[in-house]
């Protein structure tokens, strides 16, 4: 089945979230983004389109996000964030010999006293993300590894959630949005039951923290 223009454009706009923020704010010009993106509605659709149907599809979809951002939530999200600092973190090729090895930084690792820990294992590699005074002992269980990227001088925030945070839909594509709106690089992201963890430079850290705290207590 062919595409319509409003298809086509839709699916443009929802490649970039700052088209989002902007269209939802009023403040881009649709004659001039029309203009911007014709060729790629043209090529999307296989024909020809005129200018106005492309604007007239931008006013439609900014009208359907205006009336999505302003739909009222009926639970109510509570929350409080939690700031880890000096964490390091290290990207390795997923390898058996390495994950053997991993019980021996449970072992010394302890949340009680302060300490941060998420590792994350993908189909091809492993990711850690741990406090900076665990760096030696993690260079050593990686030896003979292969490393694929390192990273020191990082902070992680804690969004820790209660009330209706599980049956909220869309806080984790808002928190995101609103980082990379500020062009906040998240360097990891961590999701568990009711907790929601980015680690970030430690240099964005402060405005990191202002943009979750503004956008969820706006919610």
């Amino acid at each position: 089945m062919a595409e319509s223009v409003s298809s086509c454009v839709k699916r443009i706009v929802d490649k970039s979230p700052f088209i989002h923020e902007m269209l939802i704010n009023g403040i881009v010009s649709f004659s001039n983004y029309a203009s911007s993106i014709e060729g790629e509605v043209e090529h999307l659709y296989g024909k020809e389109v005129k200018q106005s149907a492309i604007v007239m599809a931008l006013r439609r979809y900014a009208e359907e996000l205006k009336k999505g951002s302003l739909k009222k939530q009926t639970g109510k999200v509570e929350y409080g964030i939690v700031m880890k600092t000096n964490i390091f973190d290290v990207n390795l090729v997923r390898r058996d010999s390495f994950i053997s090895k991993l019980g021996v930084l449970y072992g010394h690792i302890s949340t009680e006293k302060g300490d941060f820990l998420n590792i994350t294992l993908g189909s091809h590699e492993v990711s850690l993300a741990v406090s900076e005074k665990y760096r030696s002992l993690v260079s050593e269980l990686a030896k003979g590894e292969e490393v694929l990227n390192q990273m020191d001088d990082l902070v992680a925030l804690s969004l820790v959630f209660t009330g209706d945070f599980l049956q909220t839909p869309g806080i984790v594509y808002e928190a995101v949005r609103h980082l990379a709106w500020e062009q906040i690089n998240v360097i990891e992201i961590v999701s568990t039951m009711n907790e929601l963890t980015f680690v970030i430079k430690r240099e964005d850290s402060m405005k990191a923290f202002d943009v979750l705290q503004g956008f969820l207590g706006a919610s």
